[in-house]
């Protein structure tokens, strides 16, 4: 089975991610792949290099992750063109790494994407897991992260979809509001849901 997980920045995707590894889940993070599809010399960088020039450089030709943020932060057509030059690669490298793992015997598969319904990408899972969190929480992480300020946590925040409205999306809805011991607690009542081992203790939402 392939889970996908999502939600807001900064709710505790990853952290969850991690949890459901410890039970022995494997994990394909979207952000991972978005990396593996801009490598030096990919044709997907050079794309971007000939769009905003060489500034988005490191010196050893890898991307600048913080320059390109920094330039489509407040420029929508920019944001655009990166969507559209990787989101389609992204999907490509995904697809064939779950059919990779879904062809091994893991107990659960993972697919860790914060777009995964901006991206369409809902039929790449079988269910879906959204993870939420109140919006002061969201704000303190994201203030923790070198050169954040308030204006710019609060710009990321609202620049995605609603955390209600994915969690109107999903099938499963797992709240990161209290310490990390009792998130770690609904993840593995999930898995034994998902897997058959044990009855789980949250609340599932029915699929769009």
């Amino acid at each position: 089975m392939i889970l996908g997980i999502t939600g807001g920045v900064a709710v505790g995707k990853s952290t969850a991610a991690r949890f459901f590894e410890k039970l022995g889940a494997v994990t394909v993070s979207a952000d991972q792949l978005a990396r593996d599809v801009v490598a030096p010399g990919s044709a997907t960088l050079k794309k971007l290099v000939e769009y905003f020039g060489a500034r988005i450089l490191l010196a050893d030709g890898s991307l600048d992750r913080k320059v390109l943020g920094d330039i489509i932060f407040n420029d929508p057509g920019a944001r655009r063109f990166l969507n559209e030059t990787t989101h389609r690669e992204v999907g490509l490298l995904a697809v064939q790494r779950l059919k990779e793992l879904k062809e091994k015997e893991v107990p659960l598969i993972i697919y860790e994407s914060p777009l995964l319904f901006e991206a369409g990408a809902e039929d790449r899972v079988d269910a879906v897991l959204v993870i939420t969190t109140q919006r002061k929480n969201q704000l303190e992480r994201l203030l923790k992260r070198p050169g954040m300020t308030r204006a710019k946590a609060e710009a990321m925040i609202d620049s995605h979809m609603s955390q209600e409205e994915k969690a109107a999306r999903a099938d499963y809805v797992i709240d990161s509001n209290g310490t990390r011991a009792e998130l770690e607690s609904k993840i593995r009542a999930l898995f034994g849901r998902l897997t058959g081992s044990q009855e789980v203790d949250h609340q599932k939402r029915g699929k769009k």
